[in-house]
């Protein structure tokens, strides 16, 4: 092992949209005293699971425009004007007429964070900072090793590699839990190759979110087509007899609609600053109150911006708001509810005004990633059960075409949607495909679907599903928790829940997905002391401190989080 070099050595470990930012960090950081090396399973950089063909066919698009993601080298309205004429091309992407409040085909974005990794790349380069690309490397281990202040990278069929620093960015993944073993049944709808199936019988969707509506754009394409009437409707032609689609959700409610953010990024000015959330969680006993984080980073934000609106619910708390906006949805038929909601997005996009409370309730979830490691068990559970549903319809922000899709599927009888609450159960047959259990009005419910697909998203996974074995096994990791507040509440929680666990000293504590981490990214071990040589900004294993997953958003904040530690 080489000690005695002087430029620090920095390991970023997957090129997707995470390792981008990283390395965005990096380059532009005002030090050059480093050298950084990036580990990607792929055979290329920037696009990362949701922008490959590995999350997406032509068909796919993304639910945020140009003006809404952080420049990175450029903007894509820059690099269009310098992108290959063979992509814009291939995407139909005329650089004169380029919008950049439209969404895009995902497999160009893709194309665009590959373009933005070679630029920061070259300027890099021009800096002094040397750059290792290490591609079609499977990352198997890693190991950290205190005494000599390294940790050491353990790739597939190569000697080890040592380094200062590493940030894990391997983005998102679905472990298989019965797909391959259960024929038909998919745990999840990607890569979405597998999907383009010709069907005649109904396939069931677990989820209605934007994971739900990537396997309709598949499924649909296969069995049918889409086209746009001389009226000026749009309508769907069923190719395959018998093709139908039904889709599942706790609520039985369809996402939100794509509409005008009148602050593009946001509202990442007008969070909590990090001084608020320390005075209140010194105020609480070391707890900070969801209750407090609602007042201040939502219902306040609205006495300035929608005066009418804060009168509506300036005494509400958070229970009793979301009951009312949930109520309000659920009153609605949901095709009837899409439709209304799609009509005044469409208008809120023409006037370029915001539906406000929409957008703060973005500005919310978002908000919520920095202090909800600091909540007590009580309110992470209220923050899972109560706001966390509202929060997953309301800021899916589904594209104006997934959205007319959707409505033409509806309208042509193949797609619908069915509330099975809470408790609903998928039994996936050896057979094939699945049985659905549920229950409606207190009668007890059993489909069978010959075609099942598992779309509830990116599942937050737990401490023993992290792949680098060693940091479990050594003690470098620790699961993520958090202490009850009340013993009392603790003790009646741990009657019912194997996740809650009773401390010597008569505390409980709750045990919630992932790997503990601190305000930096950094890792934690059991004794609470934060490591300073290993960060982490994959997502699915950072759930539990971590709960919002706001993709770029998400990147761009982890990654600033993470260079300050670093050059501190």
């Amino acid at each position: 092992m080489d000690t005695n070099t002087a430029t620090k050595k920095i390991a970023i470990i997957g090129g997707g949209p995470s390792g981008l930012f990283m390395y965005k960090r990096l380059t532009e950081s005002e030090s050059t005293d480093f050298e950084i090396s990036i580990f990607e399973r792929k055979d290329y950089l920037g696009a990362g699971m949701p922008y490959s063909a590995e999350g997406a066919n032509v068909e796919h698009i993304t639910n945020v425009s140009d003006n809404e993601i952080p420049i990175i080298y450029n903007s894509i309205e820059d690099w269009v004007k310098i992108a290959p004429k063979s992509i814009l091309k291939k995407f139909n992407i005329d650089e004169e007429k380029f919008n950049e409040y439209k969404v895009l085909p995902r497999l160009f974005f893709g194309e665009y964070l590959s373009a933005q990794f070679n630029l920061l790349k070259k300027a890099a380069e021009k800096k002094g900072i040397k750059t290792h690309v290490h591609l079609n490397c499977v990352v198997e281990d890693i190991i950290d090793l205190p005494a000599d202040n390294k940790v050491a990278v353990c790739v597939q069929n190569e000697d080890k590699s040592y380094f200062d620093q590493l940030v894990i960015c391997t983005g998102h993944n679905w472990p298989k839990k019965y797909e391959g073993r259960i024929p038909n049944y998919f745990d999840s709808p990607y890569p979405p190759k597998k999907l383009e199936l010709k069907l005649n019988h109904t396939v069931g969707i677990m989820g209605s979110s934007l994971t739900a509506i990537d396997a309709l754009r598949t499924l649909a394409r296969e069995n049918g087509k889409f086209e746009d009437n001389e009226d000026g409707t749009y309508s769907y032609q069923l190719a395959s007899e018998g093709f139908k689609i039904v889709m599942h959700s706790r609520s039985g409610l369809l996402p939100a609609i794509r509409f005008h953010l009148e602050d593009s990024h946001l509202g990442k000015d007008e969070t909590l600053s990090k001084t608020e959330i320390h005075e209140s969680i010194a105020e609480n006993g070391g707890f900070l109150p969801l209750d407090f984080v609602f007042e201040k980073n939502f219902k306040e934000i609205f006495i300035k911006k929608d005066p009418a609106f804060y009168e509506q619910i300036k005494d509400m708390d958070l229970e009793a708001f979301v009951a009312a906006m949930m109520g309000y949805r659920e009153k609605m038929e949901p095709f009837e509810l899409f439709k209304k909601e799609y009509d005044e997005a469409e208008k809120s996009i023409e006037k370029r005004k915001s539906i406000y409370w929409k957008e703060a309730l973005a500005v919310l979830s978002f908000a919520m990633n920095y202090p909800a490691k600091y909540l007590s068990a009580e309110d992470m559970e209220r923050l899972q059960k109560v706001l966390m549903p509202l929060i997953s319809i309301v800021i899916a922000f589904v594209p104006q075409s997934s959205c007319r899709e959707l409505l033409a599927l509806h309208e042509a009888g193949v797609l619908s949607i069915v509330a099975v609450g809470d408790d609903a159960k998928v039994e996936p047959l050896k057979t094939g495909g699945a049985d659905y259990h549920y229950e409606i009005n207190g009668e007890k419910m059993v489909k069978h679907f010959d075609t099942f697909v598992d779309c509830i998203g990116q599942p937050h996974l737990s401490f023993n599903d992290f792949p680098f074995k060693s940091l479990i096994n050594n003690g470098t990791l620790s699961p993520a928790r958090l202490k009850f507040k009340s013993a009392e509440s603790g003790k009646t929680e741990m009657k019912n829940n194997d996740l809650v666990t009773k401390e010597e000293d008569n505390t409980y504590f709750l045990t919630v997905p992932g790997i503990t981490i601190n305000d930096h990214f950094q890792v934690v071990d059991k004794s609470g002391v934060p490591n300073k040589r290993i960060y982490i900004m994959a997502v699915p294993y950072i759930g539990g401190y971590n709960p919002d997953y706001s993709g770029i958003d998400f990147c761009e904040a982890a990654s600033e989080a993470v260079i300050n530690s670093i050059l501190r």
